[in-house]
């Protein structure tokens, strides 16, 4: 089965036929793909997966997302669009979380744990080498509901 970017399905190469991916409650659907990333919280072997169409990788014990900076962009500007319903009220983080040193799983250096500059009062780490993103589980979900202009408290 292939995943093409941008189609929330698998097709197979081999007769055409097309399979649907479900996501979960965040948006993530899992592809069954491994990879030969391991998440850097859990250390566990991270698998492919998508968003709203757009490739990343999840790790399937934590649930932790490790995406590229313009796919994260694209993926949040677009769930944040599409969103239905009120603004949940705005999440509130953990300051401990700040205090965590995670490495890059692609390079190895260490990554920045910042406060989300955008809606969801979540925190991430930031690899500037690698432009990747490493969202604990959940925070995609905190970005999207957050209300418009929702910043730390």
């Amino acid at each position: 089965m292939r995943f093409e970017d941008g189609r929330s399905s698998l097709t197979c190469e081999y007769c055409g036929n097309i399979q649907v991916l479900e996501a979960d409650r965040d948006g993530v659907a899992m592809l069954g793909e491994a990879s030969p990333v391991n998440c850097p919280l859990c250390k566990t072997p991270m698998e492919e997966a998508a968003v709203h169409g757009r490739q990343l990788l999840c790790c399937p014990r934590c649930r932790g997302l490790l995406v590229a900076m313009s796919v994260f962009v694209e993926v949040t500007e677009t769930l944040r669009a599409e969103r239905t319903g009120p603004p949940e009220s705005p999440h509130r983080f953990d300051p401990k979380d700040l205090e965590r040193a995670l490495l890059c799983p692609s390079c190895g250096a260490p990554m920045d744990t910042h406060l989300y500059a955008g809606p969801g009062n979540v925190v991430i780490a930031t690899c500037e080498f690698c432009h990747l993103e490493w969202l604990d589980h959940g925070a995609l979900r905190h970005i999207v509901a957050a209300p418009d202009g929702a910043y730390s408290e």
